[in-house]
């Protein structure tokens, strides 16, 4: 079961760079928004931020300079922040009660730093996805199916702590949780195991 009423995910881009973990997310955020008849906002992105090329030409996204705070300022109350410290779980019924999501950007540091709490300052209405760190577009992917798709929490087919092949010899466990496919693998953005593997020798806080 899903509703047709046209949603707003928004992610606060809380960083003066961007980086390619956080460039292949917004990218598959935006194409996964874009392909429900969703919107996907980055905002607060400082005007000298170059976009990869990659990440301008995808279809769905939209780059805005100023704040959530200023796009969103008449309907305040219909802004729902998915923060890790909320005390109420997200629940299909938000689906009614708010017609733009807000993530703080970047939700998967690992460890966690908390950076939705410049957000949750302004006093937006606070919804929790679970007690385990997701990544941005996983984050964003449960909220759509929660609010979109009608599915509650705790029926979402999860991937805790997946493990990634870099080698014959080497693998990564990867600190998150995914939401899980068909074939109960993680679903990760088209090119993230590649840069994985590739920056083997990086810690993940590095690929962001």
């Amino acid at each position: 079961m899903t509703d047709q009423k046209t949603r707003a995910f928004v992610v606060e881009h809380l960083d003066p760079e961007l980086g390619p973990w956080s460039a292949l997310e917004y990218a598959c955020i935006a194409r996964e928004s874009h392909d429900r008849g969703a919107r996907f906002l980055l905002s607060s992105v400082p005007a000298e931020l170059q976009m990869p090329a990659d990440l301008a030409a995808t279809r769905g996204l939209e780059v805005e300079q100023r704040s959530v705070e200023v796009v969103f300022a008449d309907c305040k109350e219909r802004v729902c922040l998915l923060d890790p410290s909320a005390t109420e779980e997200l629940s299909p019924e938000d689906g009614d009660n708010f017609d733009v999501f807000l993530f703080g950007g970047i939700l998967g540091d690992d460890p966690p730093r908390d950076r939705t709490s410049e957000l949750r300052k302004k006093g937006y209405v606070g919804r929790r996805l679970g007690p385990k760190q997701m990544t941005t577009d996983t984050a964003v992917r449960v909220t759509r199916m929660v609010v979109h798709e009608k599915i509650p929490l705790e029926k979402i087919n999860y991937v805790d702590y997946p493990e990634i092949l870099i080698n014959e010899h080497e693998r990564t466990e990867m600190p998150f949780r995914y939401v899980a496919d068909e074939k109960g693998e993680p679903i990760m953005p088209a090119g993230m195991v590649d840069l994985i593997k590739n920056d083997a020798d990086k810690g993940v806080g590095d690929l962001f």
